[in-house]
Parts: C-alpha cells; structure tokens; sequence
C-alpha cells in the first residue's frame, strides 16, 4: 500500500470537500477502533494528516473533533458487543487466533485494570482495538466500559487533531 498516495488523496478529498470532514474523520475514528477493521485502514495516519490540514486551511475544529470522538466510542462500543456476545469463541476467529500472545497480554491488562484499561488502551496503538473486544470476552460491566469509552474517545480525539489544527495555541494566553 503507498501511504504517501493514500495521504496525498484523502487529504485532497478533505480539502476539496471540508464540509465533510466531520464525517470522514468520524469514519476513519470508528475505522481505528473496530477490532480487525482497525488492521486494515491506517487511520491515525490519515487522522494526524487531517489535523494539520484542518489548522491550515480553517475547517472548524470543535465539529470534526466530536466526530472523531463519537466514530472512535462506537467503534470501540461495537468490539466490545461483538466481545460481549462471543465470549472466548472471539478469540478463536481472525485475526485474534493468530496473535495469541497478544490476546492474553489484553486479558491480563483487563483483569488488572477493568474498565480503566479501556482509558489506557485507547492510546497504546495495536491496544486500541484489541482492548474493547476482550473486555466484552472478559465481562468487564457495560456502565463503567462506556464512560471510560466515551471519556477517552473524547480525550484521544482531541489529542489526534488539535496539535495539528493549532488548538492549542488558543490555550497558551
């Protein structure tokens, strides 16, 4: 796959079509945090890329931030459904069957930090993911999953896109 044409283009599309960028960033947030999709669609890449194009060319930060957010917690809601409902036959499908030592370091970190862990996960890369499904698998409760889902969704998005979009020089005074 040739990032830089990927970049190249979506960054164009964006460009050309900023009206959208909320739901493109959404997309590709909610693409980042569905298990197995997020392996196959390089969205921080692409996320980080929009952020700075958002501060260059002047698309509203506040929208495309609480899209990315809601896409990133859907994403991660869905993985953890998917989990919930399998149970250990989720890790008997791909791609979770290939990484077991993956699989049961992500159960390890669940059963160490519940609900928490989901905060953590959201910002270790290949955690992401995994974190939200083997909490499903694990049982972790759904209340405590969704609000640290839903804070760290907030926080995570805010983070990909503000440096970028230059957000952050509103804050310095």
């Amino acid at each position: 796959m040739d990032f830089d044409a990927l970049r190249a283009s979506t960054l164009a599309f964006v460009e050309a079509n900023q009206g959208w960028t909320p739901l493109i960033v959404g997309v590709l947030a909610f693409c980042e945090s569905l298990a197995f999709l997020s392996l196959l669609v390089p969205a921080t890449f692409l996320l980080l890329g929009i952020g700075a194009m958002m501060g260059a060319v002047g698309i509203p930060f506040w929208p495309v931030m609480l899209a990315g957010a809601l896409g990133a917690a859907l994403g991660d809601w869905l993985s953890y459904e998917f989990g919930h409902h399998y149970k250990d036959g989720a890790k008997q499908m791909w791609p979770m069957r290939r990484y077991p030592t993956l699989v049961a370091r992500a159960e390890d970190f669940c059963r160490k930090w519940g609900a928490g862990g989901i905060v953590i996960g959201r910002f270790i890369g290949p955690a992401r993911a995994v974190v939200p499904l083997i909490a499903g698998v694990f049982g972790v409760k759904r209340l405590p999953f969704q609000i640290a889902n839903v804070t760290s969704a907030l926080a995570w998005a805010f983070l990909m896109l503000a440096p970028g979009a230059g957000i952050l020089s509103y804050f310095k005074g």
